[in-house]
Formats: structure tokens, C-alpha cells, sequence
């Protein structure tokens, strides 16, 4: 299939992606499920084949690609029906190592970027707190700086990867009297004297660990700040427009897989002498959702393309994720419906996909907020612009 994003290079990519993933995560995805947690061993493997590595530089060990490589990792990952297996790879991916990425000094590159970029460390982001979900400039974490290091007090929760984790990325106010203007961004070692973390039981996203994290009195080095003091706010917001998109991405691949599962179930289902894709009821409805599934893709792409030729895509960002979680939800609904009793059933995929997929228009920003970002924008003509580095 010929497309304006993708090259015979990236469907190379796709290709192989495909069959490492089935060959060596998808014979384990039911038992990573069941316990909760994911082998370490699969962490090495992903990072043996540069899937971490994807959009680093090539001078801190990646590969430097291009942002559609990233939407195809992502895209693919959704098809092995395991949001939480897909959420600790790109969680560590793309919401830890973007800071180291972008901010870290050469020491942190050296003992945490590059030891990520191979699997050999896993990474998680730890901003929201157990107060305030996506009211950043209301967190209440603290690190205060003593000498040549910050004394680090408060909690973070909903954090992926915060209990296999090998270090945090941290957000918390270096100056608590300044607002938003007074948050940092520190880099965390697990093993740090003062750091315990609890796991969380949830509804989806079973096989990956989800933690709140408690800092007592945790001395991190002055040297673990990424950028600049005080710049963390318009960091976090900056990193904000990737994730949302990561998660509009999601989105829309797990709702091709469903639409995709649900057409080839009912090309064999019959009911009433006749395939029950036959029913023009179940056409109908095959055909709107799948032209909800293909307008979000289109426009998911389209914001990508965007933001690899540098542009800051807050406003479609929000799009994304506002819109294409919210149809993904209406199409794992529907597609379960559409396998009767089965869908209901654990040994199909839809019940997984289902509670999976209910996490979208939560996670990242809820849907409530990412609508008054818009209307911030639509509305009150606000701005919001790049950070200056």
C-alpha cells in the first residue's frame, strides 16, 4: 500500500517488528498478565534490536530515526493485545528517556540514557500526584536544595514501570514559593535511601507494574538536575504533546485491531443460515466505525509529520488523544458486542481490549482537561509556545 508517511524502509521495519513480536512476546503475554509483572530478560532483547533506541541520537548510542519508525513500534505493539505490556515499553521509551534525551548532561547520558537505549535499565516518569492528576503547577513534592544536593519529600502515583523501575524522572519544586516556575526535574536512582513504592491494582494494563512512589527525605545529587532549575513546568508541558500523541496512536492501531479481529470472526460466525457479516445492521456499523478508526489514523499521521518537521503541536496533540481514545472506547464496545457470549469471554481478546482501551481518555490528560486546553485555544486565543533551550 502506497503512503506519503511511510517508505519501503519503514515497511521493512514493520515487517520484522511483527515477527519479533511474535516470536518472542506474544508466547508470553498471557502469563505476564496473569502475574502482574514482565520478565527482565524481554527489556535486553527490545533493546538488542534497537527498538529503544529509535529516536536517540546516534552519539548516545540510538538510532536516530525518523518519528514515523516510532508510530510503526507503536502501532505494532497494539496488536498483541496487551496495553499494559505495550504502556512499560513506550512509558520507558518515550516518557522517561525523552527527558534524558533532551536534558541530561553527559554523565547522566552515560549512566542513564544509554544503559535504557540497550534495556539494560528501565526508566518511568513520575509527575502526577495523589492530589492532583493533571494540575501539574499543584504538585506538592519538594526538593529542596542542602549544599550539592536536593532533599526530595512528597509522592507521585499512577506510575508506570514505578515499581520494576531502575531510576525516576522526577518533577517536584526546587523553589515551593514560586508556582509552576519554581519546578525541577531530577533524576532519581531506585536504590536511593528514602524511596518505596507500592503497586497499584488495576482494571487494565494488567501486565504492566503501575506504582505510587513515596520520597522520604531522598538526597539526590545537585549533578541529576535535567536542564535548567525552575524550567520543569515548560518541560513537562512541552513532553506533554508526545505522549498525547503516543496515546492518540494507540488508539486508533488497537481499534484497527478490533475492527480487524471482529471482521474475521464474523466472516465465519453464522447465524440464521448466512455469515453474520451479511447483516446490513452489522455493515452499517462495521463501516462507521471503521471510518471513525481511519479519519483518527489519518489525522494521528498528519500530526507526526508535523511535529518530525519540528513543530509544536500542542493544540493537535490534544486533538489526537481527545478524539481517537474516545472512538477507540466506542469500538472495543461495539466489537465485542458484535462476537455475542464470545466477546464476553476471556479467552477472546475483546474483554482485555476492553478494559485496556478504558484507560485512554484518563491517562496523559483526562478528556475533561484536554477539552478545556482547546477551548483555551479555540476560545481565548492562548498561545502556547516552545520552550527556548
Amino acid at each position: 500500500m502506497q503512503s506519503m508517511y511511510f517508505t519501503e524502509e519503514h515497511q521493512l521495519f514493520r515487517d520484522s517488528l511483527k515477527e519479533f513480536l511474535k516470536k518472542e512476546v506474544a508466547p508470553h503475554i498471557d502469563k505476564w498478565e496473569a502475574a502482574g509483572s514482565i520478565d527482565r530478560f524481554i527489556w535486553k532483547k527490545f533493546g538488542e534490536m534497537g527498538y529503544f533506541g529509535l529516536s536517540i541520537p546516534e552519539k548516545d548510542s540510538g538510532l536516530g530515526l525518523d518519528l514515523f519508525y516510532t508510530v510503526i513500534f507503536l502501532e505494532e505493539l497494539q496488536k498483541i493485545n496487551s496495553g499494559g505490556f505495550a504502556a512499560a515499553m513506550w512509558a520507558h521509551a518515550y516518557l522517561a528517556m525523552t527527558h534524558l534525551k533532551k536534558y541530561a548532561n553527559a554523565t547522566l547520558r552515560k549512566e542513564y540514557l544509554e544503559p535504557s537505549v540497550a534495556g539494560e535499565k528501565i526508566g518511568c516518569l513520575g509527575v502526577s500526584e495523589p492530589f492532583g492528576g493533571s494540575d501539574v503547577a499543584g504538585m506538592r513534592t519538594t526538593a529542596i536544595k542542602k549544599g550539592d544536593t536536593y532533599i526530595l519529600n512528597g509522592s507521585k502515583t499512577f506510575i508506570t514501570n514505578g515499581v520494576s523501575c531502575d531510576y525516576m524522572i522526577v518533577a517536584a519544586k526546587t523553589e515551593p514559593a514560586d508556582g509552576n516556575k519554581g519546578i525541577s526535574i531530577l533524576v532519581v536512582d531506585r536504590n536511593s535511601k528514602g524511596v518505596s513504592a507500592n503497586k497499584l491494582n488495576k482494571l487494565g494494563w494488567r501486565a504492566s507494574d503501575t506504582a505510587e512512589l513515596a520520597f522520604d527525605n531522598v538526597e539526590v545529587p545537585a549533578s541529576n538536575m535535567l536542564g535548567e532549575e525552575g524550567k520543569g513546568f515548560t518541560y513537562i508541558m512541552e513532553a506533554f504533546a508526545l505522549e498525547r500523541l503516543v496515546m492518540g496512536i494507540n488508539a486508533h492501531a488497537r481499534a484497527d485491531y478490533a475492527l480487524e479481529y471482529a471482521l474475521a470472526y464474523m466472516s465465519e460466525r453464522e447465524a440464521f443460515g448466512k455469515k453474520i457479516n451479511q447483516f446490513q445492521a452489522l455493515r452499517h456499523r462495521i463501516a462507521d466505525l471503521y471510518a471513525d478508526m481511519d479519519m483518527c489514523r489519518e489525522y494521528n499521521y498528519s500530526v507526526a509529520y508535523r511535529m518530525e518537521q519540528g513543530a509544536y503541536v500542542v493544540k493537535e496533540a490534544t486533538i489526537s488523544k481527545l478524539r481517537s481514545t474516545k472512538m477507540a472506547d466506542e469500538v472495543a464496545y461495539e466489537c465485542l458486542q458484535f462476537l455475542g457470549g464470545y466477546g464476553y469471554m476471556e479467552d477472546y481478546p475483546m474483554a482485555r481490549l476492553l478494559r485496556d482501551s478504558r484507560l485512554g481518555p484518563i491517562g496523559g490528560g483526562t478528556s475533561e482537561i484536554l477539552r478545556e486546553i482547546i477551548a483555551k485555544i479555540v476560545i481565548d486565543k492562548k498561545e502556547y509556545k516552545a520552550p527556548s533551550n
